[in-house]
């Protein structure tokens, strides 16, 4: 009888441990997988297949997990769906970042109060919520500095931000990493790194 009392004083124990260990573990967030950055790649370059219309009209879209129609899309579309395809919602992901530090984001739109129909869609509010992550790299000149799966933003002409993401393909010289982005004609692979000013790096992995 005493053995039997010992027994079931040790499985209650036992349980209740498991059930602590279960709640932690399930309090965590999920790990960016072994192989994210090669998923992130595929997934941005597999958008040059596709035919995509530039379109940056605001369009009322589901959140979260909501997206443009397949066939259009501005260069943000392509790093939100590369994103997606590892598991990260940036929309999501931003409007809740807003939610909690409005005034830490750029009002240059006008808005009052945060909008996750199109906040994600913005590249400095891209960039903004990649620093406040930790994300935020040097800029260089220097592609070395530059690593598969990074983002890169630059200034176009006419003081338009865009953003592009760097694969692991390089230049005909060797010298450069090539970027996915779409600039207007639709996703696209190019020697583009150091075609118009960097204005951000940013190497984020979903953390």
């Amino acid at each position: 009888m005493p053995i039997i009392v010992i027994v079931m004083r040790v499985t209650a124990a036992m349980t209740a441990a498991l059930a602590c260990v279960m709640t932690v573990a399930h309090a965590q967030p999920a790990a960016w997988p072994g192989d994210g950055v090669a998923r992130l790649i595929a997934a941005a370059t597999a958008q040059t297949q596709q035919a995509v219309r530039y379109d940056g009209t605001y369009r009322r879209i589901p959140y979260p997990m909501g997206d443009v129609p397949a066939g259009t899309g501005v260069c943000t579309d392509v790093v939100i769906r590369a994103y997606r395809a590892v598991g990260v919602d940036l929309q999501q992901r931003v409007h809740e970042d807003m939610q909690a530090a409005f005034g830490a984001y750029p009002k240059a739109w006008g808005m009052t109060r945060p909008d996750p129909n199109i906040d994600h869609r913005r590249v400095p509010n891209l960039q903004t919520f990649f620093r406040r992550r930790g994300a935020a790299l040097s800029r260089s000149d220097d592609p070395a500095s530059y690593a598969a799966g990074d983002l890169v933003t630059w200034m176009l002409p006419g003081n338009l931000p865009h953003i592009g993401v760097v694969i692991d393909r390089r230049s005909p010289d060797g010298r450069r990493p090539l970027i996915v982005h779409n600039i207007g004609r639709g996703p696209e692979i190019e020697d583009s790194l150091s075609r118009f000013p960097i204005t951000g790096h940013y190497r984020y992995r979903g953390q």
